[in-house]
């Protein structure tokens, strides 16, 4: 019996060791007030709105700003995530892309397939 509990001791204490040098990785922190604002790539374009809400519209789609497709938005760390309000009422699927630079002029990020877009602050 002095032996299992000597063998489970030793187990506990050094998995206690295995796990604590092991690094756990953070998610990066981003300033949600850099977000605010008008951003564009090409023709497509995203409103961040300080209350949580915003618009996207290509103009390639002869759509303006005040036609623009409204969402839903927050940040949380590195994570973007877009809800599409749907024009008969109610909430579309979530878009959560992952921010991998936002400095005052420049956002980038990926969506789920890898795919990275970036995009200028309009002034």
């Amino acid at each position: 019996m002095k032996k299992i509990l000597f063998y489970l001791s030793l187990i506990v204490i050094g998995s206690t060791f295995l796990f604590s040098c092991t690094e756990l990785i953070e998610a990066e922190v981003f300033n949600r007030t850099f977000l605010l604002g008008k951003w564009h790539s090409g023709t497509e374009f995203y409103k961040y709105l300080e209350d949580g809400t915003g618009g996207t519209w290509d103009t390639a789609d002869d759509v303006k700003e005040e036609e623009a497709q409204q969402f839903t938005w927050t940040l949380v760390n590195d994570e973007l995530t877009h809800i599409h309000i749907l024009e008969l009422g109610g909430t579309g699927v979530p878009k959560i892309y992952t921010i991998t630079e936002l400095t005052s002029t420049i956002l980038k990020y990926q969506d789920d397939f890898g795919v990275s877009h970036t995009f200028t602050k309009v002034q």
